[in-house]
């Protein structure tokens, strides 16, 4: 049987998404198709091995940089893979992939991290945070996301089988697509974590920088407190975030993954504040021991327990992440690192 995988774009790190894609790699090989791609991203991984086919935006100059601007014609590039050798074709998704064109006697099955937030749950706060509720601009891009919507809704019946990736996600899919999805929770290299390491003072922090991750208002907050907190990843909100952080607070960058193991077997805690589909990088951090302050909406419902491996907050803003960590402060000694780990 021959078998494909399509994946959005691969570019801006080996993130949750991407792991999910090596471990289908390690079930079965296959060529992946995907609108761009950046090797030095994964020139330690198994996707580096694999045959990989991208869209003509490849050929464009710097495209690994300003990819995510093309969201409005990702679709029409998706489209453009032609798939007619394969018999079952396997879409790792969380903005167009899952919208290829498929035939009849093929198998589709979607594996969805997420429907496209910036279409759908998130529009409105894109719209605020990227300044384009009201003028030309801001008209044009509505015009843009209606007529995504709509695509993306048509393209649910190019899928047989829907994967998603946690309970929330499945109700998002059945919300926006009419269609049931099975629970497919994606797989943790929880092995590689030493819970075992003794606790130092500084909390840690891990994401993509953009929007939604919410990484400002974990800065802003430690700002307020003082607190030592030492931040990992990058991304197009880099230089801004970097720019707000107090003496206190050190953006390191990316860093390779035998570091953040090592920081996550040593921080007094890890902060999350992200509405996240299921968020990997949490469950990593408790599989070293470190107790988990999230925001308490999403997936993080699913595999953190409340004043046993964390402490959630409820609303996204630095007075209810403050409350959290006073909380946690107070009853750190409940918070054992094997038991966080288990």
């Amino acid at each position: 049987m021959k078998r494909v995988y399509i994946h959005d774009w691969l570019s801006g790190g080996n993130a949750g998404a991407e792991k999910v894609l090596s471990h289908m790699i390690n079930v079965f090989q296959a060529p992946i198709f995907t609108t761009v791609y950046k090797f030095d991203d994964f020139k330690d991984v198994n996707i580096s091995k694999m045959t990989v086919i991208t869209s003509n935006l490849q050929k464009w100059p710097f495209i690994t940089k300003f990819y995510r601007n093309l969201l409005p014609i990702m679709p029409y590039q998706i489209e453009q893979f032609d798939l007619r050798e394969y018999e079952t074709i396997i879409s790792s998704s969380h903005a167009v992939a899952k919208g290829v064109l498929v035939n009849s006697d093929q198998l589709h099955i979607s594996y969805v991290h997420s429907p496209m937030r910036y279409a759908w749950d998130l529009y409105h706060q894109y719209l605020d945070e990227s300044g384009l509720k009201r003028g030309v601009k801001g008209l044009v891009a509505k015009i843009i996301l209606h007529y995504i919507r709509l695509w993306d809704h048509s393209t649910s019946n190019r899928v047989d089988v829907f994967l998603a990736n946690s309970k929330y996600v499945a109700k998002r899919i059945q919300r926006t697509y009419r269609r049931p999805a099975k629970v497919l929770y994606p797989p943790v290299e929880v092995e590689r974590f030493d819970h075992t390491q003794p606790r130092e003072e500084f909390y840690l922090a891990m994401s993509r920088f953009v929007p939604y991750k919410k990484i400002d208002l974990i800065v802003e907050t430690f700002n307020k407190l003082g607190y030592p907190l030492k931040v990992i990843g990058g991304g197009p909100d880099f230089n801004r975030i970097k720019a707000m952080a107090g003496s206190n607070v050190e953006i390191l960058g990316k860093i390779d993954d035998g570091q953040v193991a090592e920081l996550m077997a040593r921080c007094k805690a890890f902060v999350f504040a992200a509405d996240e589909d299921f968020g990997i990088v949490p469950v990593e951090a408790q599989a070293a021991g470190a107790p988990v302050i999230a925001y308490g909406k999403g997936g993080i419902l699913e595999t953190v327990v409340p004043n046993v491996t964390g402490v959630f907050f409820g609303q996204q803003n630095a007075e209810s992440l403050i409350r959290a960590i006073g909380i946690f402060e107070e009853n750190i000694d409940m918070f054992d690192a094997s038991t966080v780990s288990d």
